[in-house]
């Protein structure tokens, strides 16, 4: 997952929250907070895809008890990484 990141990248978990700030910080929340295998799914599209600029929309699903939109806004730098990584997530009732 590291190898996904810029060195410096900023990764926030929504618009307002406080970024985690290079890989090793990005990788450790990550780590911080993993689901138990086999326990959602997640499907996603690319909306818009620009040079340096990438627009994701998703849906995880929690079958035992939740979902959630996504959408990821992702800047790159020249080597297709990270630098910036932005989610937006909203939980609705979960589909069958």
């Amino acid at each position: 997952m590291a190898a996904l990141f810029s060195e410096d990248a900023r990764y926030l978990t929504s618009p307002d929250s406080e970024p985690r700030v290079g890989r090793a910080d990005i990788v450790a929340g990550w780590l911080e907070d993993l689901d138990e295998p086999d326990t959602w799914s997640f499907e996603w599209w690319i909306v818009r895809e620009d040079a340096g600029f990438v627009a994701i929309e998703g849906r995880t699903k929690y079958p035992s008890e939740r979902d959630y939109l996504n959408l990821w806004v992702v800047r790159l730098d020249d080597e297709g990484r990270a630098t910036e990584f932005t989610e937006w997530y909203m939980p609705r009732p979960h589909e069958d």
